[in-house]
């Protein structure tokens, strides 16, 4: 099984293209979702309560994530302690996951940070979503109602766009001027048309 990852960055639509190859009878591992369905689990509601205290809970018990988010997108120290918290615990999941699938041409591990994170080390191929920025900012805000600061704070943790492409193997483009269903249909031609000739888990 070639291990593909499929990362893009915020606002670039990478979700919507992971739907497509999910159509075309691919799974895909949502990193994203994972990490979110995270802290729902107690022993990590303990370990972010010992890093940032009681001030991002409720009395309920639950994390009150918008708060969460405020404070590490502001501290880049606290944002790479979180992720040390989160990631771990997602790429266990992934490889249980991946032992579902083992007999799939391929698989897809879809994640906003594959590259920051590091994880990309560990996939045979790449697939990178792109979008011009103001594009991207506009998206974002509509989607998840925030203003252009917030937007710019996430963009700010993130890769520029052009670093991650030039890692890539495949680049999708969704710009409104080039047609995502195709894109998709040529990257999976060409992956699993090349399958035999790739070595995988280099």
């Amino acid at each position: 099984m070639l291990r593909v990852g499929l990362t893009g960055n915020i606002g670039s639509g990478k979700t919507v293209v992971s739907q497509i190859f999910g159509k075309l009878g691919v799974p895909v591992f949502h990193a994203d979702i994972e990490a979110r369905r995270l802290f729902e689990d107690e022993d990590t509601r303990k370990m972010i309560r010992e890093l940032f205290g009681n001030d991002v809970f409720l009395n309920s018990g639950e994390i009150m994530r918008q708060k969460l988010a405020e404070l590490v997108f502001n501290d880049q120290n606290l944002l790479e302690q979180l992720n040390g918290i989160i990631h771990p615990a997602v790429r266990k999941q992934y490889q249980q996951w991946c032992l579902q699938y083992r007999e799939m041409p391929y698989t897809l591990y879809e994640a906003a940070i594959l590259f920051e994170s590091g994880h990309y080390l560990e996939m045979d191929k790449v697939i990178c979503v792109t979008a011009p920025e103001e594009m991207r900012i506009k998206r974002v805000m509509a989607r998840d109602h925030v203003t252009l600061e917030d937007v710019q704070k996430r963009i700010s943790n993130q890769w520029p766009e052009e670093k991650k492409v030039a890692l890539s193997d495949f680049i999708i483009r969704n710009d409104g001027s080039n047609m995502v269903i195709e894109q998709v249909l040529e990257v999976h031609r060409r992956i699993v048309g090349q399958l035999d000739s790739w070595t995988v888990g280099q």
